[in-house]
Formats: structure tokens, sequence, C-alpha cells
């Protein structure tokens, strides 16, 4: 078994309710979605990104992995800020959608929950679909709250550090579908633990 790179275990409810869109009672819920092309290759390229932890990496955030891709189970540490005044925040996979073979509308990609120590507690998850006609969409669905006072007490701040977060994942998303060899690459600490 690979060594944990966090420790402790998923610290609130509903855990893979974000496969099901849900959130539970007394959490923020929130959904970003945007338009990323036509066509499966597209959706492949995406989905193949998201699996293997690209749109963590492209977005500028310091990524330590368990995996090379991602799996259930798996555990990621990401971290933002600078120096000192570096964030880090401990989450596992809670859930994984593979894309299928054929050209049927259908969706790729994963949930994961914070651990101890991340500054929310909830589930975020990343997700591409293909609808019947074509149509290559990107979505981030999350519940949360803070996990403790000093965190609540900065909820202005971390508002917009979530805004500024979930703008770059998407950010990243396009990359992936319009082909572009990754960026970011020096932001990343190493492929796996």
């Amino acid at each position: 078994m690979t060594a944990r790179i966090a420790r402790g275990d998923l610290n609130y409810p509903g855990i893979g309710f974000t496969s099901e869109g849900r959130a539970p009672e007394g959490f923020d819920r929130s959904r970003a979605s945007t338009h990323l092309g036509e066509g499966f290759e597209t959706y492949r390229r995406v989905a193949d990104g998201i699996l293997n932890w690209q749109i963590q990496r492209r977005s500028g955030l310091r990524v330590r992995t368990e995996t090379e891709a991602v799996e259930s189970g798996s555990r990621i540490v990401s971290g933002f800020g600078i120096g000192p005044f570096r964030i880090k925040a401990p989450c596992e996979v809670v859930w994984v959608r593979h894309p299928v073979s054929g050209n049927t509308a259908q969706s790729a990609g994963f949930g994961y929950g914070t651990l101890p120590g991340h500054p929310e507690r909830g589930e975020e998850a990343f997700e591409v679909s293909i609808d019947a006609a074509g149509a290559v969409t990107f979505t981030i669905t999350a519940f949360s709250r803070h996990s403790n006072w000093f965190y609540a007490a900065g909820g202005a701040a971390a508002k917009a550090a979530q805004r500024l977060i979930t703008s770059r994942y998407i950010d990243s998303a396009r990359q992936l579908a319009a082909g572009e060899s990754r960026s970011g690459a020096g932001n990343a600490e190493s492929n796996h633990a």
C-alpha cells in the first residue's frame, strides 16, 4: 500500500453527495459550469486530464498525490499561497467515473472530500460531460463550510479565494479542451508521494 500523504479521515457528512449534485443540510452548495466545445475527441482529452490530476496541476496549485491517476481512496494535498503563508488542503477521492466506450452521452470525473487540516469541510467534484448532440461541458460541484473559527473569520477572503481557484480550474479545463500542452509544471511538487 502507498504511504499516506495526509492523516485522518473524511470529516463531513454526505460523503459522495457531489456525484448526485446534492449537499447535506447546513453546507453551502456551489456549481460552476462552462461549455468547452464539441465532439468526443474534446470530451476524452478533458476526461483524461481530469483523471490524471491535470485540473489541479494546471491551476497553479502545488500538488502532491499518492497516485499518478485518480483512484477511489487516493489522497491529494494541494497548496496555495506563498512561502510561510501557504495553506495546505488535504483531500481523499470518494468517487470516480470513467469514460465508457462508444459515442453516447456520458460523463467522467471524480469527487474528493476534505481531510483534517483543510480550511473547509466538504466535497468538490470535477466532471466533464458530452450530450447526445456532442456538446462538451465542464462542471465543478461543491458543498462546504469553514473548518474552524479562524477560516470563518476570514469569510470574505475565503470566498474570494474559492472563486479564484474555481476560475483557475475552469481555465485548466479550457486548456485541456484546446489540447494545449501542460502549463504550470513548475508548480507541481511531484507526480506522487
